[in-house]
């Protein structure tokens, strides 16, 4: 037997592979997303990705505030925190996939944050 016919064939790297995947994911998780940012921030797409679980941080942070405040706004604080745990599932889908893809509504205003 020839040593050449024993190769296998390449294998197709899978969904993601080559990019900080946990990195980008652990972005998505609250105020994780400062470690994954100090411990991957010269990485674009894990930078992609910290920057939006940011802008979904201080969203989450500001309706905690109001919600203290004003406890009347509890309902429509309610459905606002539903509608960024779907961002975060979002989010994380994205990441695991590899893609650097804007999050519905608030995935713009993550391209005003200059790290």
């Amino acid at each position: 037997m020839d040593a050449q016919n024993n190769q296998q064939a390449p294998v197709s790297p899978a969904p993601g592979s080559g990019k900080n995947t946990g990195m980008a994911l652990i972005s998505y998780l609250g105020p994780l997303v400062i470690v994954s940012y100090l411990l991957a921030k010269d990485d674009p797409f894990v930078k992609f990705h910290a920057k939006q679980g940011f802008v979904l941080l201080v969203i989450e942070v500001a309706l905690w505030i109001i919600g203290a405040v004003l406890w009347i706004l509890w309902p429509i604080i309610w459905l606002i925190n539903i509608f960024v745990l779907v961002c975060v599932i979002i989010g994380i889908l994205n990441a695991v996939k590899g893609v650097e893809k804007n999050l519905p509504l608030v995935g713009r205003y993550a391209s005003y944050f200059k790290i």
